[in-house]
């Protein structure tokens, strides 16, 4: 129990869809004898407070492989809608009876699990306090290691106020975009490091899968359950490998939308525009 509330009551919601735009089908790319997902699956389970894990596909015939993915891994799937990010999240909490809902999206697959379960007890242990945790806003660690966190009833707000196609897709923009309204906090890097900009192991384009093919092939020979900064050191000494998708880092899809999230405009360092 962290700060009176049962991590039980907490879900975990992995988003998942074989269409996306930049990469078809990355989720199912082969990494070193298994699959993208099921690798995160993997490290997401081990987080010690993630509760109910569950991946969010769609309803696309070409997801039904991802749902049986889901099940071979003994995880819990959802169907829903192919771009309202916002109803799939809160349709798995409503069913699940979740308090706390996590999102992780799956364009993370080397998600920390110690990562996960410090964003997780800083937002348990407040949860009175506070409506939405993330380490994303500014982002400290490598990109690749978001967490956001939300009650269930701040989800419901977003669930039922939400407009814009970009606030639905993304789920929790339309949350960042009102800190009057909201109680938001940010987790930083206990290192007090600053790597969102010079570590990238996202998953978006083609080059990005090479760099996590070779990060997870090095690492989990050695370590199964090798950490942030792990990854980190690794490509402090593999400049070859950072080299490879160099000219994606800082790229994230709302700096097409600073326009429309004027609470970000200063709060975020300079990035590039999303392709």
């Amino acid at each position: 129990m962290e700060g009176g509330v049962v991590s039980g009551d907490v879900v975990t919601v992995i988003q998942a869809r074989t269409g996306s735009s930049r990469l078809p089908g990355k989720v199912l790319l082969p990494l070193n004898g298994t699959t993208i997902l099921e690798r995160m699956l993997e490290r997401v389970k081990a987080s010690r407070l993630a509760g109910t894990v569950v991946v969010a596909t769609t309803t696309d015939a070409a997801d039904e492989e991802i749902v049986a993915l889901a099940a071979r891994a003994g995880v819990c799937c959802y169907q829903g809608h192919s771009t309202d990010l916002v109803d799939r999240h809160y349709t798995v909490a409503r069913t699940l009876g979740a308090r706390h809902v996590v999102k992780i999206p799956s364009d993370c697959p080397l998600i920390d699990p110690a990562v996960i379960d410090r964003v997780l007890s800083y937002y348990l242990a407040h949860a009175h306090a506070l409506d939405y945790v993330s380490n994303l806003h500014p982002g400290t660690y490598p990109d690749g290691f978001d967490v956001e966190v939300m009650g269930i009833d701040t989800l419901a707000t977003v669930w039922e106020e939400a407009r814009k196609p970009f606030e639905r897709e993304h789920t929790t923009p339309f949350i960042w975009n009102r800190p009057e309204r909201f109680r938001i906090a940010n987790v930083t890097w206990e290192t007090g490091e600053h790597c969102a900009l010079s570590h990238r192991v996202v998953l978006d384009y083609i080059e990005d899968y090479e760099v996590i093919r070779r990060v997870d092939a090095a690492l989990a020979s050695v370590r199964p359950r090798y950490t942030v900064r792990d990854i980190r050191r690794f490509l402090d000494l593999n400049p070859d490998v950072v080299a490879l998708n160099e000219r994606h880092r800082g790229v994230s899809w709302y700096q097409n939308h600073l326009d429309e999230l004027p609470a970000l405009r200063g709060l975020e360092p300079e990035m590039a525009t999303a392709e």
